[in-house]
């Protein structure tokens, strides 16, 4: 017998066996769990943005109340039951990558997080914290596609890892191609040829699983208007830079202050964890009375309205800065993302305003550029998943330099990109231990 006919049958057999199919019918239900989760989570985000908002409006000071104890609960919650909770999430799928061992892994990892994560970060929200369901996501994807490699006894974990956080940002923001970059960029910094197969089809499944549930939309609506004139283009320039400063210098003061947090916690680690995440609340519900509640949650209504076109107040995006840093020191489980792009479209709003221009829409959208890609310093990201979620295939040149000046702005304030800054610390503080890190407060940011 030839050896092709030899390399024929064992193809056949591989085809045939059932060994394989019941793996890759376990890897397709992760996928479809992703997706479904990301659109159950976002469901349950919205509830209680929803129910926050209506009660602040009803009775004004409320949030003086509430958001400082809500803060308190989530992290005591995170730190007595959800150990690994606390954060975005970003980073703890990061650090699941580059450890060895499927111990260590499954600690940061671990199914009840799944749990924890929707859980505390619904009740974030509830309380008006400043934070997304994003980053959540990701690390909501990646424990999933874990448990799933687990229960089929699917080899390359780190290859799911990696597939189930590209699914979960696909899902999140129905935006399948920047799923499959932000795998790329932002969690492997490189693109290995084994698992770009994983990625692709966990992305395709979660985001079927998206899109029959909810159905096609874009995240932010459809951006109008076009970049033409020279004055335009200056737009893209300052919204860029600008962007990317305040960006990293958010990126630089959220990762020093974590750091900081974390030695000043250790000392008495409950009580002060617990005693900093009441004051983060304070200041969060008072910038969010202040301006009369656009402060609170993840800012969705705010950076759509920019999107279309609508003028928001000179004074959002400072806010709007300072109540997201506040709530990420505070340790409480959530993500960036959102908050993020909602900075960023006031800043874009808030220059389109300064300057006179006439392409409002589109300063909202570079701003978003700018300012993202100087957070998370992942610009072909940045790009992609704004072009995505604002529909502005027109001004696709402009957004990509935008966030290429952002990018190249905020290396000059931050040198040291945050998620993967706070994944090394994690990554050190597992395996000094091989216990699940307190990150609450002190390791992780609040995507």
């Amino acid at each position: 017998m030839d050896r092709a006919t030899q390399h024929r049958r064992r193809l056949k057999v591989g085809w045939l066996s059932r060994r394989i199919w019941r793996r890759r019918l376990v890897f397709w239900l992760g996928a479809l769990a992703v997706g479904v989760l990301s659109v159950l989570f976002a469901w349950a985000a919205n509830w209680s943005q929803a129910v926050f908002a209506g009660a602040a409006t009803q009775v004004r000071w409320l949030p003086l109340i509430v958001t400082p104890l809500g803060f308190v609960l989530c992290v005591w919650l995170a730190r007595s039951f959800f150990p690994g909770s606390g954060g975005s999430g970003i980073p703890n799928a990061i650090a699941a990558r580059k450890l060895r061992t499927s111990d260590d892994r499954e600690r940061l990892l671990a199914p009840r997080l799944i749990v924890g994560k929707i859980a505390l970060t619904v009740l974030g929200l509830l309380c008006g914290a400043s934070v997304g369901r994003e980053g959540p996501t990701v690390q909501i994807g990646a424990a999933t596609m874990l448990l799933s490699a687990r229960l089929g006894k699917l080899q390359q974990q780190r290859g799911l890892i990696l597939a189930g956080s590209a699914a979960g940002i696909s899902a999140a923001f129905n935006t399948p191609i920047a799923g499959i970059v932000f795998a790329i960029e932002e969690m492997s910094r490189s693109f290995e040829q084994r698992t770009s197969g994983l990625v692709f089809y966990a992305v395709i499944i979660a985001g079927l699983a998206s899109l029959a549930l909810v159905g096609n939309y874009t995240y932010f609506g459809i951006s109008t208007g076009t970049v033409s004139t020279a004055a335009d283009w200056m737009l893209v320039a300052v919204a860029g830079a600008l962007g990317g400063l305040l960006g990293g210098l958010f990126s630089r003061l959220l990762l020093d202050g974590l750091r900081y947090a974390d030695r000043w916690i250790r000392i008495d680690p409950l009580r002060r964890a617990l005693g900093l995440a009441a004051a983060c609340g304070i200041v969060v519900a008072l910038l969010g009375v202040v301006t009369d509640g656009a402060t609170f949650g993840t800012g969705y209504e705010q950076a759509r309205a920019a999107v279309e076109g609508q003028a928001l107040p000179w004074y959002f995006w400072p806010a709007k800065f300072l109540a997201t840093l506040a709530t990420s020191l505070s340790g409480i489980p959530g993500g960036l993302f959102a908050p993020s792009l909602t900075v960023g479209a006031g800043l874009g709003s808030w220059l389109a305003y300064l300057g006179g221009s006439h392409i409002a829409s589109v300063a909202a959208v570079l701003g978003m550029a700018g300012y993202f890609a100087g957070v998370v310093q992942a610009p072909l990201t940045a790009f992609v998943i704004i072009l995505e979620m604002t529909g502005s295939d027109s001004n696709l040149l402009p957004i990509m330099i935008a966030a290429a000046i952002g990018f190249g702005a905020a290396k000059l304030v931050a040198p040291e990109a945050l998620y993967h800054g706070l994944a090394e610390s994690i990554v050190a503080d597992a395996r000094a231990t091989k216990e699940p890190p307190h990150t609450g407060a002190t390791v992780q940011p609040a995507p």
